[in-house]
């Protein structure tokens, strides 16, 4: 068995944790229809609307998350063009990572760029309770979940 977790359902792992800790917050959360290139998520928190960028980790050094914020499709239709985080296409970025540590940081202090590293200090204020580590969320249940949030069964591969 491997114990790599498919990119597709590590990331729909992210967003459900996400939706969760928001719930936990007292917020109302909507899912964008069809894929948002910018936002995973919108939330209606403390009656402010906030959109919600997610990602996921598994890359650890010495105690720190490399998370990579630049898009480069995940698709066999990929054209080539990557694409790097600003700060002004959401007001969030939460981020999932595998141990469960998590962070909630406003996209004002992440600014721009390809990826950041969460761990150490720079973010520490935005370290919020931790979830489930990935590994943990990434079985079957999660697998059904995640198929029909795309509107389909869930394939051989899907759970782990």
């Amino acid at each position: 068995m491997s114990t790599r977790i498919p990119p597709r359902i590590q990331g729909d792992c992210g967003e459900f944790s996400a939706i969760g800790w928001l719930l936990t917050r007292g917020a109302s959360v909507y899912l964008p229809f069809e894929h948002s290139p910018n936002v995973d998520l919108v939330a209606d928190l403390a009656n402010r609307l906030i959109r919600v960028q997610v990602k996921t980790s598994t890359v650890e050094s010495n105690g720190r998350f490399h998370v990579m914020l630049q898009t480069r499709g995940g698709n066999q239709s990929w054209s080539g063009v990557s694409k790097t985080f600003r700060s002004t296409q959401c007001e969030y970025l939460f981020v999932h990572v595998a141990d469960g540590r998590r962070w909630f940081i406003p996209s004002a202090v992440v600014g721009g760029g390809t990826g950041i590293l969460v761990g150490g200090p720079k973010y520490a204020d935005y370290e919020v309770e931790p979830g489930e580590p990935l590994r943990v969320m990434a079985g079957p249940r999660i697998a059904t979940l995640a198929a029909a949030r795309r509107g389909s069964r869930a394939v051989k591969g899907d759970a782990l």
